[in-house]
């Protein structure tokens, strides 16, 4: 079987993740892969050009490895620190590919039960796949890492742009998580305020008012926005 398709999978995933990563509000983890992605397939590219190429194998062991580690990561980070939602999906790709890969490869060799079962895993990973693809990528929403982001946006002194805090804070809500929102809303209204900009200032206090005033956010994530406001003071001077 020829390598290139596997190669063409392999930087147009890397190509991919590094473009979604910017939607993530931790952009880290996915770029990461990104990269590490981009690189292996550049490697797997320039190994083609030797007297003996690269095996279909060794795509498919990389392939696993990679997408193994991945998942692993990936839906800790999805599920349970809740940062970002494109490692696991993607990585959840490569491990498939790999694993139906290597199936292939020894079809012809495995007895009748060895195939059953072989179909039957193949169904199992393209049922988990579309899961993750479905929790991840179509409903994921991460209003707290959102709001994460905007405070760690907040205290390095980025207010506006890709990736500040204005930017982060206004992804920080979820209709499943409407108890959430209040601090996003607290914080926009704080730095509206900041900057002189009265008509945004009143359209998030309305906002925040509406979702229970400032009775509904707990008393150190104001004292967190506020700290980090006056910090900026001095360099704004």
């Amino acid at each position: 079987m020829s390598t290139w398709p596997i190669l063409l999978l392999e930087v147009g995933l890397a190509l991919t993740v590094l473009y979604l990563s910017k939607k993530q509000p931790f952009p880290g983890p996915s770029r990461r892969l990104g990269w590490v992605l981009l690189s292996v397939g550049l490697l797997f590219i320039l190994g083609e050009t030797a007297p003996r190429p690269v095996s279909i194998r060794a795509h498919y062991a990389v392939l696993l490895i990679l997408g193994a580690i991945g998942l692993v990561k990936g839906i800790n980070n999805m599920l349970i620190i809740r940062q970002e939602v494109l490692v696991a999906p993607i990585c959840g790709i490569l491990f498939c590919v790999g694993a139906v890969g290597f199936m292939s490869e020894e079809w012809q060799n495995m007895t009748s039960f060895e195939q059953i079962f072989s179909f039957l895993t193949v169904v199992v990973l393209a049922g988990g796949e579309v899961w993750l693809v479905f929790r991840g990528l179509l409903i994921g929403r991460l209003p707290l890492a959102w709001s994460q982001a905007g405070l760690v946006a907040l205290r390095r002194g980025v207010i506006s742009g890709e990736h500040g805090a204005i930017w982060c804070f206004e992804r920080a809500w979820d209709l499943d998580e409407e108890h959430l929102n209040p601090m996003a809303w607290i914080a926009l209204e704080r730095i509206y305020k900041y900057l002189g900009n009265e008509e945004q200032h009143t359209y998030w206090s309305e906002r925040l008012s509406e979702s229970g005033g400032e009775g509904a956010v707990a008393k150190e994530w104001i004292s967190a926005i506020e700290e980090s406001l006056n910090d900026l003071k001095p360099m704004t001077e």
